[in-house]
């Protein structure tokens, strides 16, 4: 019988009753509390974990015997004593040896399960908090790979580490009870080495390798800035020794400030709430503790771990800079507003007999300086060898599953073999876009973060939140527009810094190296793409692919262009060519246009002129005086370049071929390299995919807002000479419009809406789609862009069977399989030129069915996207659908609305340190080892693989045969048990 006293955070006393000696185990403790040595049952446990250990302790305490002499023998049978192969934890992810490795570790924790066969899932993802039948751990393990450091499997039954000690000249051994407390202890240790740079042979440049106009806002460089990091840094280091409170040995100041600040991330506390908490744990815990009574004190003592950022002064108007030489001016050279606020602009605080005490500046950049958040992905032991997955980790087969597998990658590395040389080599893509920090859209406010993704890392990962980078923060109240150059400054000047290369330390080869990086592309919607490119995506030539030759058509009553001559793509010798009254009324001769290479885009935009600001009306009377270039070396901000914007819908704004269709020439090019990437700006999908969603449903459903089909449409067609049978009628002397065979009667709105209305999807795949669904009014708004997807991709073609004509639902339906294939994970080359070939009919055959006013830009930009796959890769790499989400993390840490963009950076910072943290712990559930949303067990009694969890009450059905045949269907033809019969 075995007693077993309360616990406390460690493992319990076990006592024996006392028996005679024998030649097995047996341990000497201290005679029992009590007298019966009954069982007594944990009330206070609060880990399962430990529950998991100390259960396994006690199953193999069941070989002890307490003996009369004091000591401990150890007579350990031989099936005990043999070590089990531990070396498949280290071995590559898929090979054979770590496959076989994880069938004997479920063999093995399965036989000493104490949980009725489950066991705890040692991956990444569980990080052995989580029980899940063997079968599923298995998966786990294959999918996200084991705890490395996990080598002593205590919760799975393996024995307790032991530790030799000296007893009456006999070797004797006894469970430690110290492994998690070490464990942890390790981590911070490797925490503290990899974030201060302990051990790194080369760490002499300030700011950890951010040149000195990045360190005071560009004014004089202090040289005792490094001295002061490196106390900072020993300061850090030795409050990682002083313990909680007097006798504290499970946390330090240091662990324990970081597991709050873990927390205030994940459950999103104030400032304020987390100063309270401070206050009061700092009373309630014993006198002569080292807790903070403030948020700020408690930031000050991990300031070490944040990397910081710069403020930077900017002219209110966007005309320049205050960085570099003229970081000690006071008034802008464009347009000569002063740097600070005025009076007026102040709060009545902020003001002081009419005047701010402390100057104010009117606009404030705040950057985050580059170089030092690369060099610690090097630098941290969890993220090195990720670094270099693009060349070691991926598969080699011509398929298109990464960047890494795009013509554009390969034809980079080609071009500069050595900057491919070096896998450590960083490709970065940079996305912007504005957003409005507030909650409320009546405030007019647009804030535009630039962020940076490592394209370096696995697929998985590359384009998660948590490993994107801010760069900076543009502020508002308006967005930069063409301006936006100014504001990029800065990380142009790391880019040139970093193509020539910084020294950095490799902690997975434990070396140091040149570090170098190189911008691949942008990531945008379209109209931040005209801020990018600068070619004006809107008016004649709105197609930044096709330029001047973009083929448009003014309507003459809709009073806008159309881009239709989708011909071109086809072969000269294809039947379309000839059928002009199909079409837009004229023979194609043409054929599809080559976009520029960026060598052919610097020679266009050579003499152009462009001034920065908003300050004043430019005419080209002062552009004739010269240019003037913006030296980013020098910090200096003054452009010259202007040209008129084309105005939408306006004819006599007609571009003259003979002037340049450039409006600037773009920074980017001040990158030696920019010029040779062969895809340089993206299409964004997700836009697109939206766009052509509305165009579609809104046609259909002949919306007033939305629909492209109306009396101005018809007339159009009726100018053009073409589809005269939809032509407007008179009827007793009024006009009607003919019935279309892309438009739904009445009846036939019904029947799709309900559908629509009725619709049960799993959980996570979309939004409540029946939400925008207004049968009364025979409506379907408000969609948004992740409804489109699922609507374009999945429903359209199901919902509209049966409901419009054979003709408009082929073309609908080839149109929703070329987005699907297109959006796949992986591509094939080979299919990608079918997919063009596919989208090139698509969008012919769509104009023989639908009006001119149908095709927007977005219509035609669908032409230009298999191009753009197989040089960039797989799409969900350059879109939108990440850098939205991300921008809706940054717009909920805006505690302070007098200050968003200041709000936005404080709040990246703590992020920024807490998701490098987080890697490191490992006894706490963290942004890394989170349980997935639905990780239910349902396979036991669901046929198919994909996971997920029921819902609600459960209802039973009796099926007729005709839904009992359609569920047989889709069992054979689905469930991946019968994939073998099927082929």
């Amino acid at each position: 019988m075995v007693t077993w006293h309360g616990i406390s955070g460690q493992l319990p006393l076990v006592h024996l009753p006392s028996t005679t000696c024998s030649s097995h185990w047996c341990i000497c403790r201290p005679p029992p509390a009590p007298a019966t040595g009954a069982v007594v049952e944990p009330k206070t446990l609060a880990e399962p974990l430990l529950l998991n250990a100390v259960r396994s302790m006690l199953k193999t305490l069941d070989r002890y015997q307490k003996c009369s002499h004091g000591a401990v023998e150890v007579s350990k049978p031989a099936k005990e004593l043999e070590m089990v192969d531990k070396s498949w934890m280290d071995a590559p992810r898929f090979s054979t040896n770590h496959l076989a490795g994880i069938e004997r570790f479920l063999s093995f924790a399965t036989g000493k399960s104490l949980f009725n066969g489950k066991i705890y899932c040692p991956c990444h993802c569980c990080n052995n908090r989580i029980l899940h039948e063997p079968y599923i751990v298995g998966e786990h393990l294959r999918l996200h790979g084991i705890i490395k450091e996990y080598k002593h499997w205590i919760f799975h039954g393996e024995s307790i580490e032991r530790t030799s000690v000296q007893t009456d000249q006999t070797v004797r051994t006894f469970p430690s009870i110290c492994t998690l407390s070490q464990d942890n202890e390790a981590d911070l240790r490797d925490l503290i080495t990899d974030a201060l740079g302990i051990n790194i042979p080369t760490l002499n440049e300030s700011f950890d390798g951010v040149s000195s106009e990045f360190q005071n806002n560009g004014q004089e460089y202090d040289v005792n800035e490094a001295e002061r990091t490196k106390e900072k840094a020993a300061t850090f280091q030795d409050n990682c020794d002083i313990s909680l409170y007097p006798g504290c040995v499970k946390f330090s100041c240091v662990s324990f400030l970081l597991r709050l600040y873990l927390f205030k991330a994940l459950f999103g506390w104030s400032a304020k709430s987390l100063t309270c908490l401070l206050e009061f744990l700092n009373e309630a815990f014993p006198d002569g503790n080292t807790i903070p009574i403030t948020y700020y004190e408690a930031k000050k003592k991990i300031s070490a771990l944040n990397l910081g950022y710069v403020k930077i002064d900017a002219c209110p108007n966007d005309c320049m800079l205050y960085w570099g030489d003229a970081s000690k001016k006071i008034s802008c050279d464009v347009c000569k507003s002063s740097k600070w606020q005025s009076s007026s602009e102040l709060d009545a605080d902020e003001q002081v007999d009419g005047s701010c005490r402390h100057p104010k500046p009117a606009k404030v950049l705040r950057y985050f300086p580059l170089i030092p958040r690369l060099k610690r992905l090097f630098q941290s032991s969890k993220t090195s060898q990720s670094m270099r997955w693009h060349k070691e980790g991926r598969t080699k087969d011509g398929i298109l599953r990464h960047p890494v597998d795009g013509s554009a990658w390969d034809a980079f590395d080609k071009r500069f073999p050595d900057f491919a040389s070096d896998p450590r080599n960083v490709r970065l893509g940079l996305a912007s876009d504005g957003f409005n920090p507030f909650r409320t859209m009546s405030t007019s406010h647009s804030t535009w973060p630039v962020l940076l993704i490592p394209y370096n890392l696995e697929p998985w990962a590359c384009m998660k939140q948590l490993s994107m980078i801010l760069s900076m923060v543009i502020p508002g109240e308006k967005g930069p527009g063409n301006d936006i150059d100014v504001y990029m400054q800065p990380l142009i000047k790391e880019l040139k810094q970093l193509w020539t290369g910084v020294d950095a330390f490799d902690s997975s080869a434990s070396e140091s190296f040149t570090l170098r990086a190189c911008l691949l592309w942008t990531i945008n919607d379209f109209l931040a793409y005209a801020n990018l490119s600068r070619w004006s995506t809107k008016g004649r030539v709105a197609c930044p692919v096709c330029a001047e030759k973009t083929k448009s058509l003014w309507l003459r009553y809709g009073r806008k262009f159309c881009y239709m001559g989708h011909r071109r793509w086809l072969s000269a010798e294809h039947p379309f060519q000839k059928q002009s009254r199909e079409f837009d009324g004229t023979i194609e001769y043409g054929v599809a246009p080559i976009p520029r290479s960026g060598e052919d885009i610097l020679r266009e935009v050579e003499g152009v002129n462009f001034i920065y600001g908003k300050a004043r009306k430019r005419d080209k009377e002062e552009l004739d005086e010269g240019s003037v270039e913006l030296d980013v070396d020098e910090g200096c901000d003054l452009f010259n370049n202007f040209e008129e914007l084309v105005a939408e819908g306006d004819e006599a704004n007609l571009i003259n071929q003979d002037e340049t269709l450039w409006k600037k020439r773009s920074i980017f090019f001040d990158l030696p390299y920019w010029r040779y990437n062969l895809l340089r700006h993206n299409l964004d999908v997700m836009h697109i995919e939206k766009n052509v969603c509305d165009n579609v449903i809104g046609t259909l459903l002949n919306l007033s807002r939305g629909g492209k089909d109306n009396i101005k449409a018809r007339k159009d067609l009726q100018d053009m000479g073409i589809q005269s049978y939809l032509h407007p009628k008179m009827r007793d002397g009024k006009e009607y419009l003919p019935q279309a065979c892309y438009t739904l009667a009445s009846r036939e709105r019904d029947i799709f809406l309900s559908i629509v209305k009725n619709l049960k999807v799993p959980d996570g795949y979309a939004s409540n789609i029946s939400r925008c669904v207004n049968l009364k009014e025979h409506k379907l708004s408000n969609l948004k862009s992740h409804d489109c997807h699922i609507l374009i991709q999945d429903l359209l073609p199901i919902c509209l069977r049966g409901v419009v004509e054979k003709n408009v639902l082929s073309v609908i339906t080839n149109l929703s399989d070329f987005f699907k294939r297109l959006c796949a994970k992986s591509l094939d080359p080979q299919e990608v030129d079918q997919l063009q070939i596919q989208v090139m009919l698509t969008l012919c055959e769509m104009e023989k069915i639908f009006p001119p006013s149908f095709f927007t830009i977005m219509i035609h930009l669908i032409i230009h996207l298999p191009m753009e796959a197989k040089l960039g890769g797989p799409v969900q790499y350059r879109w939108m659908y990440p850098i939205e989400r991300y921008l809706m993390g940054l717009k909920a840490s805006v505690r302070n609305r007098a200050y968003p963009e200041g709000s936005i950076a404080e709040g990246y910072i703590v992020s920024e340190c807490l998701t490098f943290c987080s890697r490191y712990f490992s006894d706490v559930e963290t942004i890394f080892s989170r349980p997935l949303r639905n990780d239910g067990n349902i396979q036991k009694w669901y046929i198919f693989s994909s996971g997920g969890r029921p819902i609600g009450t459960i209802n039973t059905k009796i099926l007729d045969m005709r839904y009992l045949t359609q569920a047989n269907r889709y069992v054979l033809l689905h469930s991946d048990k019968l994939s073998p019969y099927r082929q």
